[in-house]
């Protein structure tokens, strides 16, 4: 069964600035300027690559809608100046959003006349890398987790017009939630959350307070999950709320500050490191509440999680049912390369550079 592709007009590219090259670095709008005040249309094949080893490619479609919505050249002064769309005139091979691909491997093709794309190169390079960056980071972190669920959860460390795309790339990647309705938007969905320390802090500290006022308002719509670490006592507060609030209570969070020691840990402390979510202390919120029948209860942990510690959790046994990541999924290098490797159908690429066919590509059309 063939595989589809997102829209262009989901993305609602600021299209006429693209044409216009105010995205774009001077020297590509430059090259289209000399082109097209020379009359000259090189027939070119322009090669997209990336050279890190097992990534998984993000922000394909994307870069797709630019070339399709973006390409071409304006005709004509004043009020007679008129777009002219180059997409038509363009042959364009590519792999999928989600594809895994290895280190130089060629992405994305385009054949064409170069003065209709060439000063395109900086956006669709920046979106190919963004988002498989984050593609790849959760990939990780997804594969880490053993078939546990990950939560996308990096809004607040990054600025807001990044989010649309980044979720899209998540989602594509295997994480099952995303914290902002901006972030699911491209595929229809919702933001998912859990009580926040700052609701608890306006119900004046009361924790089961503001979880069971967060239920009244939104059970059975929300899977309704306590933040449990607001006094440092995440044993103590899991079983408060799981008392008060009975089958409403989808889960509790443990989001324990690295350089806390949680309440419940100090008469253990000398034997492991007890600072922040320490296993140890998910091992004693979940014996706490299978003790008292609570074994429906979720544990959700967050707060510093990376591919690693997620690994050394699962292979350790550690009872967690889900893992909210965030910060940790922004970070990292993903960089995508452009090279024309090919003019008039003849070699013609830097030194160190050369065509490199890939029978994976699909044809765009």
């Amino acid at each position: 069964m063939p595989r589809t592709r997102l829209s262009p007009e989901v993305f609602a590219l600021p299209v006429e600035r693209m044409r216009e090259g105010y995205y774009s670095d001077a020297y590509f709008n430059l090259s289209k300027g000399v082109l097209e005040a020379q009359g000259l249309h090189p027939a070119v094949t322009v090669q997209v690559f990336q050279k890190q080893a097992c990534a998984i490619l993000g922000g394909m479609d994307e870069a797709l809608a630019m070339l399709r919505l973006c390409s071409g050249r304006h005709e004509g002064e004043g009020t007679d100046r008129r777009w002219v769309a180059g997409w038509d005139d363009l042959v364009v091979h590519a792999l999928y959003d989600g594809d895994e691909v290895g280190p130089w491997e060629t992405v994305l093709t385009i054949e064409g006349d170069y003065s209709l794309f060439a000063h395109l190169e900086t956006v669709y390079l920046g979106a190919l890398t963004r988002r498989t960056l984050i593609s790849t980071n959760v990939r990780r972190v997804v594969t880490a987790a053993a078939g546990k669920p990950i939560l996308f959860f990096p809004a607040r460390f990054d600025h807001y017009r990044v989010q649309t795309g980044d979720g899209y790339a998540a989602q594509v990647a295997g994480a099952i939630g995303v914290s902002t309705d901006a972030q699911a938007s491209w595929w229809g969905g919702k933001g998912i959350g859990t009580v926040p320390h700052g609701l608890i802090a306006a119900c004046g500290g009361d924790t089961v307070e503001a979880t069971r006022r967060f239920a009244d308002v939104y059970y059975p719509e929300i899977n309704v999950t306590a933040l449990v670490d607001f006094d440092n006592d995440c044993v103590a507060t899991s079983l408060a709320c799981a008392r008060a609030l009975g089958e409403r209570l989808w889960g509790v969070r443990l989001d324990t500050a690295e350089t806390m020691v949680d309440r419940s840990l100090w008469h253990q402390m000398g034997q492991f490191r007890p600072n922040g979510v320490a296993p140890e202390l998910v091992h004693e919120v979940r014996r706490a509440l299978d003790a008292e029948g609570f074994h429906a209860v979720r544990i959700v942990v967050s707060g510093g999680f990376t591919a690693e510690r997620i690994a050394s959790f699962e292979a350790a046994g550690v009872p967690a049912d889900a893992y909210g990541v965030g910060s940790s999924l922004l970070r990292g290098i993903a960089d995508f390369t452009a090279d024309v490797v090919l003019l008039e159908g003849r070699p013609c690429a830097k030194v160190g550079r050369s065509y490199r066919p890939n029978p994976r590509l699909a044809r765009v059309v």
